[in-house]
């Protein structure tokens, strides 16, 4: 079955704001849409129909199919990426099978679940998340205006920009290179602002773990770049490749990523899958350069030949990988885990020279002044690195 083209495409008409109502159970769909349309307008959907002509600003899924049995369908795969991608809310109503309901929240990003047999509070709780998805796109339109807004609009920004793109990798989809693009970019024009402390103190409020790690660990090469002199191009490549480094995170269980102490040998060796996993996710999608995917795959690699997923040594381990490795290291150093507080920025500066064998010791010297600008950590909670 060919995927249907988006009824957006359609010009000429009058389009209005509506709710999408995908659902193929049509008598339920009917009165469920009566109620909705008491306070916002309503478009029902049937499976393998185009979306409307009108502007969406939510979706409400209510589907008798099995959503993860059902991937194989084109219709279905289309309608999640049109779901995900537009970033709207979205209310998946549940149908009370736990291992079915949590797969079609992977396959739809992040909707807000709710048992539609609790049918009072369907109406309620869509006008909510239309309320706080109109205020984050405001918020957002600020953040995206030359200039940006303020350093916490342009964070807030930013955190729902990784949070999107670790909700998408976790589906098995490669981030979209715009977001991307759009997250680096405010990353580069905040620090250069404000100073990494700032931004790390601002990045730090969002209670969000690891896509606080990866924004941080952007923080600190936006920072490293500026200190090395780089280009804007260059500043974007290494900022972008710190931002992406984690994504394969995305698809560790989250038992063993938020696991509240040391792993055992083999958790960590899933643990460790997470590099190769990424940069895979990401040759999925063309946009990202082959400089990008090095630095997912190896940020773990070390010089002398003991990092992983392949040993590499010396030469084989390419400078934009060097760069994110020392800012993946600082960042894991001086950020708060659930089993100990964070490193003082002296003590981090150490334990970081003494593994110069490891790290580039000519780029370490550049980088030293960064640790004690940054300072000790605000930190919150955040998983092993």
């Amino acid at each position: 079955m060919q995927e249907p083209r988006d009824g957006h495409e359609r010009q000429g008409a009058h389009r209005e704001d509506v709710v999408v109502l995908v659902s193929d159970r049509r008598e339920r769909a009917e009165r469920l849409a009566r109620g909705i349309a008491l306070v916002l307008p309503c478009r029902v959907v049937e499976p393998g129909a185009a979306l409307p002509a009108d502007r969406s600003i939510a979706f409400v899924v209510d589907l008798a199919t099995d959503l993860a049995a059902d991937r194989g369908s084109a219709w279905i795969m289309w309608l999640a990426e049109r779901i995900r991608e537009s970033g709207l809310p979205c209310l998946y109503l549940a149908r009370g099978n736990a291992v079915q309901d949590t797969a079609a929240v992977r396959l739809l990003g992040a909707p807000t679940v709710i048992d539609p047999r609790q049918s009072a509070g369907i109406v309620p709780t869509l006008m909510r998340l239309v309320a706080e998805g109109k205020a984050r796109e405001a918020s957002s339109a600020k953040a995206r205006k030359p200039g940006g807004g303020t350093p916490e609009v342009r964070v807030e920004r930013a955190t729902t920009l990784v949070t999107r793109l670790f909700d998408k990798a976790a589906t098995g989809w490669p981030p979209s290179p715009e977001e991307v693009e759009e997250g680096t970019r405010i990353v580069l024009d905040t620090v250069s602002e404000v100073g990494i402390r700032t931004w790390l103190d601002l990045v730090w409020r969002h209670d969000i773990q690891v896509y606080q790690h990866s924004l941080s660990v952007a923080g600190f090469a936006a920072a490293f770049a500026a200190e090395l002199g780089f280009s804007r191009n260059d500043r974007q490549r290494l900022a972008k490749a710190a931002l992406l480094h984690d994504v394969g995170k995305a698809l560790i269980p989250h038992a063993i990523l938020n696991k509240p102490g040391p792993l055992t040998p083999d958790e960590m060796a899933v643990m460790r899958t997470h590099a190769a996993l990424g940069a895979d996710l990401l040759a999925r999608e063309s946009a990202f350069e082959p400089e990008i995917l090095d630095v997912v795959r190896y940020h773990h690699e070390r010089l002398d030949g003991s990092g992983y997923p392949e040993g590499l040594k010396g030469a084989r381990i390419g400078d934009l990988v060097r760069l994110v490795a020392i800012c993946d290291v600082h960042s894991a150093l001086t950020e708060r885990r659930v089993y100990r507080p964070p490193l003082p920025a002296a003590e981090a500066a150490a334990i970081m020279q003494a593994q110069a064998g490891q790290l580039d010791s000519d780029l370490l010297r550049v980088y030293r002044p960064i640790i004690f600008r940054a300072g000790n950590a605000a930190g919150g909670p955040s998983v092993l690195s």
